[in-house]
């Protein structure tokens, strides 16, 4: 790639990538760092994927492996965050991709693409049904509801229709409570972590706290225990998904060649900190593992709050972590439809006509909100009987977003005249980008494998049936029809001008 000169303005250096503004340029460096701390958000996938390390791992997998995961997370987000800075696109991961690719960009284009499709509605349909069993458990609390599937999956569609419905009316409400939700996990978790510490009369001992085994998987064989540590592993590298949300609202974020990769680094980083703290805290104070592990509230750290700080308090520490996954949902609802528009710009999904459309109103991809609320609700149907289904729609998002975080990041190491943007990692890119491209194997090989003893038809981990499907369709697609049309991103503005159209100017901020 040759160097360009540089632009003064983010609409300038969108111009140069061949877009032309048409979303609205409205978050600071902040708003962009909200979004996607907001969707990784610790009080949403450390509370709800608890059980999965209660079960898988225990203690250590809960803590020390939180620490461990979070430390190879930071490896990706890095990488990643050096190539946003150079494309800063709504397009983000399938855009770099082609950018990138030496050979068959158009076929890198669509598979990186449609990894993070999927892996984009994976993580908003596991998001929001975390949010409806966190409410299942606070509204069982309050008002005495017994929580069965059913109850559960209403409770869902009720979350995530009012998610489509706010990103499509409530522009302006959107971005303030991105903001309001940083803050409110940051003070969330604090609140949280004093009251665990200050109130039990018992606490678990320290060293168990770090480095206890459980594993009541089923599995029996020889290293049974080290298995179940690293299928717990999920409970961390679920939480540490959506920080891609960054590069997706890159093309409404100011200065998106720096804001935008300091969004995807700083939302992983502060995530560490503040996830080990909380999570320490409720694990030291457990009062009853076994009767916690398996609470009818559905909710292990419902049931830890409760045990550890009384029924009142307890309830009021739900309600935080209640309110923080409701804003989580919201944010991913939002970074979901963004990728899933421009995706739809390049004309690669059905019905792209359609699902590209900005609403001029409120400078919204009105149709991708309510396409990617629907893909994601069909997701989450298993629920209703399949045990399993939570845990499913967490590895389906994290195989499919890790594929698509860390294939633009393979395609920069094998390039050797890439243009780093303005924010890079200088001499430290090789071994950071290589330590990333090697955990994402390790990863999609660990979160395929069955996740509990007897297999049955309520305990089947259907991920590697949903990644099939979805590979599986993509590439027949590909072969079938899209290798003759697809050409990778479209450059709106070349596309204009080839059609003699009058470029507009860009929304007003």
């Amino acid at each position: 790639m040759s160097a360009d000169p540089v632009p003064s303005t983010d609409e300038e250096r969108l111009a140069q990538l061949g877009y032309q503004q048409e979303l609205h340029r409205r978050l600071s460096g902040f708003s962009n760092f909200a979004v996607s701390f907001s969707i990784i958000s610790i009080l949403a996938g450390a509370i709800t994927s608890y059980g999965i390390a209660m079960t898988a791992g225990g203690p250590l997998a809960i803590t020390v492996g939180w620490l461990f995961v979070g430390v190879m997370v930071t490896f990706v987000a890095l990488a990643m965050a050096e190539v946003c800075s150079a494309y800063p696109t709504a397009g983000a991961l399938y855009w770099w991709a082609a950018a990138l690719a030496k050979r068959n960009k158009a076929a890198w284009a669509w598979f990186v693409g449609w990894f993070n499709f999927l892996g984009e509605v994976a993580v908003t349909a596991a998001i929001d049904f975390g949010a409806a069993i966190t409410t299942s458990a606070f509204l069982s609390l309050t008002f005495d509801m017994e929580v069965t599937a059913g109850r559960t999956f209403l409770i869902f569609l009720v979350i995530i229709v009012v998610h489509g419905l706010l990103n499509t009316f409530g522009v302006s409400l959107v971005r303030l409570l991105s903001d309001v939700s940083a803050w409110w996990h940051l003070i969330g978790v604090a609140v949280i972590v004093v009251l665990l510490a200050v109130i039990p009369d018992s606490h678990k001992p320290i060293s168990e706290v770090f480095f206890e085994v459980r594993n009541e998987t089923g599995f029996t064989f020889a290293g049974a225990g080290a298995y179940a540590v690293l299928i717990g592993l999920l409970m961390a590298q679920y939480t540490y998904t959506g920080y891609d949300a960054s590069a997706h609202v890159a093309e409404e974020t100011h200065d998106a060649a720096r804001a935008a990769p300091r969004g995807i680094v700083m939302s992983v980083v502060v995530s560490v900190i503040a996830g080990f703290v909380l999570l320490v805290a409720i694990t030291w104070a457990i009062q009853d593992y076994e009767a916690e592990r398996t609470t009818d509230l559905g909710l292990p750290p419902a049931q830890i709050f409760i045990d550890a700080v009384g029924h009142d308090l307890g309830t009021f520490l739900l309600f935080i972590c209640m309110v923080a996954q409701w804003f989580c949902g919201m944010a991913s609802v939002t970074a979901n439809s963004r990728m899933a528009y421009a995706f739809a710009r390049d004309g690669a999904l059905p019905g792209s006509r359609l699902w590209k459309q900005v609403n001029p109103r409120t400078g919204t991809p009105t149709n991708s909100i309510w396409l990617c609320v629907t893909i994601s609700t069909i997701l989450v149907l298993p629920s209703l009987w399949n045990t399993t289904a939570y845990l499913a729609a967490t590895s389906i998002a994290v195989i499919g977003l890790y594929i698509a975080y860390v294939g633009p990041v393979l395609l920069r190491r094998l390039s050797h005249d890439f243009q780093p943007g303005p924010w890079n990692l200088g001499r430290w890119s090789a071994p950071i980008g290589w330590i990333a491209i090697v955990w994402v194997v390790v990863i999609c090989v660990l979160f395929v494998l069955p996740t509990a003893s007897p297999i049955t038809a309520s305990t089947f981990n259907y991920t590697i049936v949903a990644v099939v499907v979805v590979v599986g369709a993509a590439t027949v697609w590909w072969f079938a029809s899209a290798r003759k049309w697809f050409t990778g991103p479209r450059q709106n503005l070349l596309e204009k001008a080839a059609h003699g159209e009058q470029t507009m100017p860009a929304p007003p901020e």
